[in-house]
């Protein structure tokens, strides 16, 4: 499984979306990424990456395409 379809995983998985929707997925923007949604969402990529995330960078994951910025920074070395 490439780290892609890890991340898109624990979105699907944890927020109930469809492939689809990722792309355009915001904080708050369904109401399944509550700030509850955000921290299952958080664990999820945690343990999918074996990382832990950094509370400043959790307050920062405002978006899919942000998170993906977040990760691939070198404190977690996650390339997508």
């Amino acid at each position: 499984m490439t780290n892609l379809e890890k991340y898109n995983n624990a979105f699907i998985e944890t927020l109930e979306v469809t492939e689809d929707q990722l792309k355009d997925l915001t904080y708050q923007g369904i109401p399944a990424w509550d700030s509850v949604g955000h921290m299952s969402l958080v664990a999820a990529l945690e343990d999918a990456f074996d990382i832990m995330m950094d509370t400043d960078d959790i307050i920062d994951f405002s978006s899919y395409e942000k998170g993906k910025e977040i990760l691939a920074k070198a404190a977690y070395g996650v390339e997508f």
